[in-house]
């Protein structure tokens, strides 16, 4: 009987014109096709490099940057005046460079949102979400609250996958108060710190701040209840009181020394650590996600993590007060939903 199976399907096979067959094994090999949108960060010849390098990382296998699409916004100079620069990188690498997203999206499998201005993201995203492929949307999520929520709302519209975070979230040292149940338990509170420039087209915190904002939340998991800040023109201090009754804080350094740091106040002990570890945890859980796993941070906390910041920006408006998340929420899904009605309804 095995005999007679394995004769019939080798007739099959041998009835299969030679193309055909070629094409079934050459798609087998083929690697997931990413494309990238917005030629204006560091990130993105950093990050195909890591992709495409031969021979590939293990953990990377079997992705490749394919096409791109420069973008770029006139009025932020650190966009402006790279774009040219990054296309040329990009090009060296054998990436090819389509002149709109909606060129790019049929050449690739998966998508790498890269404008470093957030306030683009909205309207690229949406034909990302409308063609069904998975987009990893980098820092920061948006240059206001209300786009954040309508990425969202829309992504639920079009049942999109997608995710947004820092590469600090999974430096290991950071990323294990989350990864390791016994640790995050543990948790008492927490001090983050990192550089905070500002840009005046954004609300204050995401335009860098959000990388010291991730790790706070890291740590200390969603549930934030209000905020607290205290500004001066080198320092933002951004105190929250989660709904349980513990304290994080974030500290934004605009003068003195910089860099990236977390003190995590236990059941037991004191830790001092968390640094920035490259890229490569990063792009460990974005291929995960593109081949289709689950989004390593969920949607909930990402908005939670800018409903945060932004409540951040109201509690300076207001000389210095606690600002309630639930509040600036509301006003902002308000104006989201609006947003949605306009450019999709």
């Amino acid at each position: 009987m095995i005999i007679r199976i394995s004769l019939l399907l080798g007739a099959l096979l041998a009835a299969l014109p030679l193309a055909s067959r070629c094409t079934a094994q050459s798609d087998a090999r083929e690697p997931l096709r990413v494309g990238v949108i917005g030629l204006d960060t560091s990130h993105v010849p950093a990050f195909t490099k890591m992709f495409n390098q031969e021979p590939a990382d293990s953990q990377l296998e079997g992705m490749r940057v394919v096409a791109a699409y420069p973008g770029g916004s006139q009025d932020i100079a650190s966009s402006r005046d790279r774009v040219a620069g990054f296309t040329a990188d990009l090009q060296e690498l054998d990436v090819e460079i389509v002149d709109s997203v909606e060129a790019l999206l049929p050449k690739v499998d998966a998508v790498l949102l890269e404008s470093v201005d957030g306030r683009k993201h909205l309207e690229q995203a949406l034909p990302v979400f409308k063609s069904g492929k998975p987009v990893f949307i980098d820092k920061p999520l948006a240059g206001e609250l209300s786009d954040a929520l309508a990425i969202d709302l829309l992504a639920k519209k079009y049942n999109a996958r997608w995710f947004s975070s820092s590469s600090l979230r999974f430096s290991p040292t950071i990323y294990r108060y989350r990864d390791d149940p016994a640790l995050r338990k543990q948790v008492r509170g927490a001090s983050a710190w990192s550089p905070c420039s500002l840009e005046p087209t954004h609300t204050d915190l995401y335009w860098y701040g959000v990388h010291g904002v991730e790790i706070l939340y890291t740590a200390m998991g969603p549930g934030c209840q209000n905020v607290t800040r205290i500004h001066t023109d080198g320092t933002d201090m951004a105190v929250g009181v989660w709904q349980d009754g513990r304290v994080g804080d974030f500290r934004g350094i605009r003068d003195g020394a910089g860099g990236y740091g977390l003190v995590v106040f236990g059941e037991k002990q004191i830790e001092v650590g968390g640094k920035y570890e490259g890229y490569a945890p990063l792009l460990y859980q974005i291929a995960a996600f593109f081949s289709g796993g689950e989004a390593p941070v969920s949607t909930d906390e990402t908005l939670e993590m800018f409903v945060f910041m932004q409540a951040a920006d109201v509690s300076k408006q207001r000389g210095g007060v606690p600002v309630d998340l639930a509040e600036v929420r509301a006003e902002a899904l308000r104006a989201a939903e609006a947003k949605v009605a306009q450019i999709d309804p």
